[in-house]
């Protein structure tokens, strides 16, 4: 063959193999890593199933390329953002960044980002072949909030913040949608203003009261029995996501047989819509006490995030992650987005009802209540995130910083 042939080959195989990954990064967001196949995706680019596998031999090959692409990219907006030396600049830069990004993908100049959020479903070696890579990812993001000016952000801090601020990214492709392009400008400010300043009045002390008993006590044996599944379902689909929690391993870490899960379950499916039950209930348990708490919007407000902070870190925690819903099927995921976006709006009820008191900053109820939603589901990470924690520490770490700004000492 020659050089002149050799290399036009060479570049057809890795256009296609450009173009598989493209089509299974929107496969992958859809049904999660392990629901993806690799009939799907040769379907979706006019190919047969055998020809896919003379790029990738498994479909966990394919999730992980997914992966390391989507690192890739958001590995050069963290470097775009490294420049400036100010840690304030460089989150502005990062914000730009991404919203650039974001704007090419949904005008179709780009192919989608793959959600890290099914990462977890991934057995080994495949979850260590993203994980290091991610890794290395995390500690250049954590690098933009370090700043000699800045020695009081040690590396517990800067590592909430910078999972915080992350986290933030990942989560508005759930909302992000609900504008038009040509309004990014508009909701990069607005981000950019409740990242650096919080919600809070410059006046406004961080003494935020923890509410006690905001889930349900079990009131019988058979209760008790279904709250114990229903947290340690929890805990599994967020070490290893929806469809890596399966009906076995569920079952091996509550010691039952799967006989017995059955008896208690009708399927998967209800478990994981309990679970997520339980979690939004929780939640709209911890807004409702907090609303009826004295003292101002901002206190109470303070009160609902730091109480729900505080519980990630509880024997009863942590709260299912919204980033979960990415995998489920279809209705369910709908009906669940529903039930995630009405506590949404109860959270930019309270912060409307501040900014009217005059005790809350005037900023954008909306985009801060989803800010506020994806720092919490950040925090349901802490106890891996950060060893060693401690009562306070998800209010101090999570709560503290997206309600008084992430510079905030």
């Amino acid at each position: 063959m020659k050089t002149g042939e050799a290399v036009a080959s060479t570049e057809r195989y890795n256009r296609k193999k450009e173009e598989i990954v493209a089509a299974a990064t929107a496969i992958l967001n859809r049904d999660g890593a392990r629901g993806m196949t690799l009939a799907d995706v040769a379907a979706s680019v006019g190919l047969i199933t055998t020809s896919v596998t003379y790029y990738f031999k498994k479909k966990e090959d394919l999730a992980v390329a997914c992966f390391l692409r989507a690192i890739e990219r958001f590995d050069a907006l963290i470097a775009a953002a490294s420049a400036p030396s100010d840690p304030r600049e460089r989150v502005r830069v990062l914000l730009e960044s991404y919203f650039a990004l974001d704007r090419r993908i949904r005008e179709g100049e780009e192919p989608p980002i793959a959600v890290f959020s099914d990462v977890r479903s991934l057995n080994e070696p495949y979850l260590s072949q993203v994980n290091e890579p991610y890794g290395k990812l995390f500690r250049k993001a954590r690098g933009l909030l370090q700043s000699p000016n800045m020695e009081w952000m040690d590396r517990r801090i800067a590592t909430a913040r910078t999972h915080m601020l992350l986290e933030q990214l990942y989560w508005s492709v759930a909302w992000l949608p609900r504008f038009e392009i040509e309004d990014y400008p508009r909701i990069l400010e607005r981000m950019y203003d409740i990242l650096s300043n919080g919600l809070s009045k410059h006046d406004a002390a961080w003494a935020p009261r923890i509410l006690p008993g905001i889930d349900p006590e079990p009131t019988d044996a058979q209760s008790a029995l279904r709250e114990t599944f229903l947290m340690s379902a929890t805990r599994l689909i967020n070490q290893r996501g929806y469809r890596g929690a399966s009906v076995e391993r569920i079952s091996e870490q509550l010691n039952v047989t799967k006989g017995s899960f059955y008896h208690h379950n009708d399927a998967k499916d209800d478990l994981v819509v309990t679970c997520f039950e339980r979690s939004f209930e929780i939640m709209r348990r911890a807004q409702s006490m907090a609303m009826l708490e004295p003292g101002t919007w901002w206190d109470k407000l303070s009160a609902a995030a730091a109480t729900l902070a505080e519980y990630q870190l509880s024997e009863r925690g942590p709260l299912l992650r919204t980033s979960a819903l990415s995998a489920l099927p279809e209705q369910i995921r709908n009906d669940m987005v529903e039930s995630s976006n009405r506590v949404s709006g109860r959270f930019a009820g309270m912060i409307s009802d501040g900014i009217a008191e005059g005790t809350i900053r005037a900023v954008d109820p909306f985009i801060a209540a989803q800010m506020l939603n994806a720092t919490l589901n950040a925090s349901s990470a802490i106890a891996t995130m950060l060893p060693l924690t401690q009562d306070g520490d998800g209010a101090e770490l999570y709560a503290k910083p997206i309600l008084m700004g992430i510079f905030t000492r």
